[in-house]
């Protein structure tokens, strides 16, 4: 890698760190006039009537900026390896906002010399965590921009069994948020579908490597091939060029897993109950305070759709479908009606598609912001769904993904949701649905709360592009 690459890559980093300590101080700022100047004073008074020095809360806030920033720094937030997209902050960010605002409250509280208000540190423990995500989306956006002049750029060649050379090219030209620079491949043959240019035979890699001089390689082979991946790391020594492995999807037994050293034998888990004692008891209650508060603020906004989809087109305002859901059991799941009455009496079981004339005007607007779903928050607090969760399906779609989809049963392990891992990642509509049982694999795998925050955050802006929703 060259000096000038080691030094742009510096710069994003940086970058980083300076938006991060604007964001923390701009939400703190934020709070302090919040709950001392704006209207919130009428409905919560100050207590005595005296509004504290702001530098007593500058002063706190500039600690608890350093508290932040070396959280991140533990979190490895500004390594230079600037590979991660917004959707991979999102934890980090949730989980030091939380312990950051703890741990500067406990040393507040061991301050004697000025009293805090609490409401204040509520308040920067909302807004920082807002403040942080707005900014952090707007930062990835940028280094998007600066990716595109030449910033963290690394020279990359791609390696491997052509299948797989196939749909690592393919993937690279689709996603805007990478780093590499892609040079070429190597395979044992030309591949007519990559646009990237064969640069020689796998046989020839050294002396590529010398001539070329790559900042990376990305190495993909199948089961068949998979003993030359070996011959890749021999040419890359004493090398400093970065080395990327891509695996075959189906040497992926499980994308998880555990060991265990049970007196001498080593014992390693590849699967294991999902969402098992506390982990399930967790995810209940989260979906069942969370689909409460929903339908309570929304109740308003439910009626006026209700109404209008009415006053549209003859039928009934909600529409009810039988799903696979929990342990292959069947549910009724409800929706707003978005189509004529009786969409499928002459076509029978099919999936809508762009332009589908069975569709309402209202119908459209509906599905394309996600809000015919809605109603399933009911579905949630009767304990059919989850609010996160892969998609269920119809039952006459289900016998035939079973036979076909590998792992394709593994999705009903868990409650169904009203949006998953597989949707945030625009998955939705017609988009194959191999790819989005991978993401729904993933999901039952490595759960965690944060991942269902994460999501949560995801499915906002998801709902806002409103890609594929047909």
């Amino acid at each position: 890698m060259r000096l000038d690459t080691y030094k742009k890559n510096l710069y994003i980093p940086f970058l980083k760190i300076v938006v991060d300590i604007l964001a923390i101080l701009l939400a703190i700022c934020f709070s302090y006039w919040f709950r001392f100047y704006s209207p919130l004073v009428i409905y919560v008074p100050i207590a005595k009537g005296i509004i504290p020095p702001f530098i007593s809360y500058l002063y706190f806030g500039l600690f608890l900026t350093a508290i932040y920033f070396l959280l991140f720094i533990t979190s490895r937030a500004y390594d230079s390896r600037v590979y991660s997209i917004f959707s991979e902050e999102i934890p980090s960010i949730l989980k030091v906002c939380l312990l950051g605002i703890l741990l500067g409250m406990s040393a507040a509280f061991l301050y004697r010399g000025f009293s805090y208000s609490r409401a204040v540190f509520l308040l920067i423990y909302l807004n920082s965590q807002l403040f942080l995500l707005v900014t952090r989306f707007l930062f990835h956006r940028l280094k998007e921009k600066l990716t595109r002049q030449g910033f963290t750029i690394f020279n990359t060649l791609i390696i491997g069994s052509p299948d797989l050379v196939e749909k690592i090219t393919t993937h690279l030209q689709k996603s805007k948020n990478h780093n590499f620079n892609i040079l070429g491949y190597l395979s044992d043959r030309v591949l007519p579908g990559v646009t990237y240019p064969s640069l020689a035979n796998l046989n020839d890699l050294e002396t590529l490597l010398i001539n070329s001089k790559p900042d990376a390689v990305i190495v993909g082979f199948d089961q068949r091939e998979s003993y030359r991946i070996m011959d890749v790391i021999k040419s890359v020594e004493g090398k400093n060029i970065e080395l990327y492995y891509v695996p075959d999807i189906r040497e992926l037994v499980t994308s998880h897993y555990t060991a265990f050293d049970l007196q001498g034998l080593l014992l390693l888990k590849l699967k294991a109950l999902s969402l098992s004692g506390w982990q399930g008891f967790l995810k209940y209650i989260f979906d069942i305070i969370l689909s409460l508060l929903a339908l309570i603020f929304s109740f308003p906004f439910l009626l006026g759709i209700a109404v209008l989809i009415k006053i549209g087109s003859k039928g009934p305002v909600f529409y009810k479908q039988e799903r696979i859901g929990l342990d292959g059991k069947r549910f009724s799941i409800f929706k707003f009606r978005t189509m004529i009455a009786d969409a499928e009496v002459k076509s029978g079981p099919v999936w809508a598609s762009a332009g589908d004339p069975r569709v309402t005007t209202l119908g459209r607007f509906l599905r394309r912001t996600s809000l015919d779903e809605l109603p399933q928050l009911f579905n949630v607090i009767r304990g059919d769904m989850s609010l996160i969760g892969p998609r269920p399906e119809r039952p006459h779609f289900v016998q035939q993904f079973q036979q076909i989809i590998p792992k394709y049963a593994e999705r009903h392990r868990v409650r169904s949701g009203i949006t998953g891992w597989a949707q945030v990642n625009g998955l939705r509509g017609q988009s194959p649905i191999e790819e989005r049982t991978i993401y729904d694999i993933y999901y039952i795998e490595n759960w965690s709360l944060w991942f269902d925050l994460k999501i949560i955050i995801l499915t906002f802006i998801a709902i806002i592009k409103g890609e594929n929703a047909y």
